[in-house]
């Protein structure tokens, strides 16, 4: 018998953890590029793109190629036991797409959260510092972690408790909020007046424009703002770019528009065309040097002096 959406949605009622949603009562079948097809035949065109997660389409032809080809040589290894030359290809070209004249190294993850969870490391690891300030409606991810950063109680965190100390929460400039570029900057300097001190933090995080914020674009004038800040006070600058990353402003990162660039760039979603993966980019010179002892435990590390010199 020919499956219908309702019966599908029953049996995921009945399986599937209620903190898992559906918002459209739809299981779908096939798709390819922006159209998709249910289980019952009907056409759909797809707006939401998996989350900001399908720049490419549905079975782009280049993503289906490479996907073929990888999968007739091999489909896993860690590469912190054996190197795989694909890893570095990825890193090289990312290296030469994010913005910033310095050197930078990459680093490769599977998932947003994950991504922003190591810049946060990486950034406390650099400075010495815990502190981290975020903004406002700013959206950052669902782990623990990266769920202190998200600004949004409702729906995120709700009835779930206080989330992991040490975050700060200063406003985004939005005129249609009438909340100006000199209010955000001004409620940082409140932060630093009655919360912590500069020498506190390690690093400021902000989406160079908001995904569940409501679109809203930083001013150019913000972001040099925010960098000579980070500049003077020795504060690691984080771009959270997994939504506005791989060409959804019009340039690959949303970054390249404000005039400055980030310490630390994440990337994730749009970034493979469906499949999973993420990771981050930045200055080479200072953090990347932070990614064996933050990213690796030092009992694996003992393990692999061959592997990791």
């Amino acid at each position: 018998m020919s499956q219908t959406n309702a019966a599908l949605i029953e049996r995921k009622n009945q399986a599937v953890a209620r903190g898992v949603g559906l918002a459209h009562p739809h299981f779908i079948e096939s798709a390819k590029n922006a159209t998709l097809i249910d289980v019952e035949g009907r056409e759909f065109i797809d707006f939401a793109g998996g989350i900001a997660v399908l720049n490419t389409g549905h079975l782009h032809p280049s993503v289906v190629a490479a996907v073929t080809e990888q999968l007739e040589k091999l489909t896993h290894t860690c590469f912190m036991v054996l190197g795989y030359e694909p890893y570095v290809e990825v890193c090289e070209k990312i290296n030469a797409l994010a913005p910033g004249e310095y050197e930078k190294k990459s680093a490769l993850f599977t998932t947003g959260a994950e991504a922003v969870e190591n810049a946060i490391k990486i950034a406390r690891a650099h400075t010495g510092r815990t502190g981290v300030i975020a903004f406002g409606a700013g959206y950052h991810g669902r782990t623990m972690a990266t769920l202190a950063l998200t600004g949004k109680v409702a729906p995120y965190s709700s009835g779930m408790g206080l989330m992991p100390g040490d975050v700060y929460r200063a406003l985004f400039p939005c005129e249609m909020h009438g909340v100006s570029v000199e209010d955000a900057l001004a409620s940082i300097q409140r932060i630093f007046k009655f919360d912590a001190e500069p020498c506190d933090i390690a690093a400021i995080i902000l989406e160079p424009v908001q995904g569940e914020g409501g679109f809203y674009v930083a001013p150019k004038s913000f972001m040099k703002a925010l960098r000579d800040l980070c500049d003077e006070h020795g504060i690691v600058l984080i771009a959270d770019e997994v939504q506005t990353g791989a060409g959804r402003t019009g340039t690959f990162f949303a970054m390249e528009q404000m005039g400055v660039s980030a310490d630390i760039t994440t990337f994730a979603k749009s970034i493979a065309g469906g499949f999973p993966l993420s990771g981050i980019v930045g200055k080479a010179q200072s953090w990347i040097r932070l990614i064996q002892v933050v990213l690796v435990e030092p009992t694996v590390v003992a393990r692999l002096p061959v592997l990791l010199p």
